[in-house]
Order: structure tokens, then sequence, then C-alpha cells
């Protein structure tokens, strides 16, 4: 059951929405819904909306946006808001788990008192939602990361990671977009860039896609890379 939504005033310029304090899909299932009404209907003077796991932020130019009405469409859209049941792109996403692409994967799987192999069978195995893009361009905060290999923050943060870093951290995954700092563990690494500023599109994934990860063999990473350089589309898009 999701509960009632809070409205809270964020300045003078931007509110929130929240849904709920859990990761779960119909909480965000909420979010995006009114997301899709808020940018359809367009209010004089939107800025920007921002969807996470849990809430939207709604930003707004205050001299030109009538604030009391903006609340009004927004507590009259949330009144019997059903979550956005509509599933969006499946991507199949390559990776080379271990070694030097991956570098905590073998302690991680120690840690559970399990072989680095399984532990690729079951990240590779569970189908994640992307719930929100956020902290960097592209960032993808993926749920559905199985119990059994969910594993607390490193204690020491990494100053840089590589782009295409797949990591965990806690309950969640994640893919790098680019390099970046990270306190999460990693796990593998993908060609794949959620974000790229020259690309059209320039983000790949939106919230709301699922990913699939795909173990390949170290000895396909070059020609792998190699495409994702020349523009060649290295994710699979998969039908739900």
């Amino acid at each position: 059951m999701v509960p009632t939504p809070k409205i809270l005033p964020c300045g003078d310029s931007a509110v929130t929405i929240e849904f709920g304090d859990r990761i779960d899909p119909d909480v965000n299932g909420m979010v995006l819904a009114l997301d899709d009404i808020i940018r359809a209907r367009a209010p004089e003077g939107l800025l920007e909306t921002v969807p996470t796991y849990r809430s939207l932020t709604v930003q707004f130019d205050p001299v030109t946006t009538d604030y009391d009405a903006l609340i009004r469409l927004v507590t009259e859209e949330t009144k019997d808001l059903a979550p956005r049941n509509a599933v969006g792109r499946r991507w199949r996403v390559p990776v080379v788990y271990g070694g030097d692409f991956g570098s905590d994967l073998d302690e991680v799987a120690q840690t559970h008192g399990m072989t680095p192999n399984q532990l690729i069978e079951i990240h590779s195995s569970a189908i994640y939602r992307i719930y929100m893009i956020g902290f960097l361009p592209g960032f993808t905060y993926l749920g559905g990361l199985d119990k059994r290999i969910a594993t607390s923050r490193r204690v020491q943060p990494r100053a840089k990671i590589p782009a295409g870093t797949i990591m965990i951290g806690g309950e969640q995954a994640g893919i790098a977009p680019m390099d970046m700092p990270s306190g999460w563990h990693n796990l593998g690494l993908t060609p794949v860039r959620p974000y790229a500023p020259e690309r059209d599109p320039v983000f790949l994934f939106a919230a709301g896609d699922e990913i699939v990860f795909e173990p390949v063999d170290a000895s396909r990473w070059e020609a792998l890379e190699k495409a994702a350089r020349a523009g060649e589309p290295v994710a699979e898009e998969m039908r739900p």
C-alpha cells in the first residue's frame, strides 16, 4: 500500500511530492505517473521535474508560476493516482566480470561464502529496474539486486573508478556513466555508456527501464569497446 503523498515546499522555486520511504516498484510507479502528468500539463513557469525512488521534485520559476494553481494541480492529480504500469525498455548490457575489470568480485564473493562464478550467476540472473537517474549525469540507480549478494558499501571509498563500472552498494546496483568517485563494490565493466554528450540520445537509459546483465568473456572486451567508441549499439534493446 502506498502512503498518502506529502507535498513539501522547497524554498520559493520548487516543491517535492513524497510517495513513500522505501525502494518499491509501486511507489516509484506513482512518482513516474505524476511526472508524466506534470510534464504533459506543462504549467506556466515549469522548469524541470526530477523523479527519484520515492518522490518527485517540481522546479519552477517563482516569478511566472501560479504557485496555488500548481499545488491544486498536484493535489488533484495525486488523489486517485495509479502507478505507471507500463514497463519501459529492457536492455541487455554486456559485462566482463572480475579480474582487472571487476576488482572487488572475489572479495564480495568471499564475504557471502560463495565462488566468484556463483556471484556472477546471481548478479546476472536478476532483472533490474532503473528507479532514478542522478548523482552524476546518466548514473543509473538500479533496484532488484538479489538479497543474497547485498553488500554494505566500502569502508574506504575510491577517488576514481572507470566509466562503465558495474557496481553494487547495499541493496542497490549501478552503472558508472563516467570516471567518478565511489564507495560501491566493483564487480565488472561494460563498454556501454549511459551518458554521452556527443551522442543522440545523450542519455541511453531512462527511469522505468529495465537492465539485464550479460556476462561476456574478457577476450571480447577489445571488440566491444571499439564498437562502442565507434558509436555502434553495444547494449541491445529488448522487449519487456
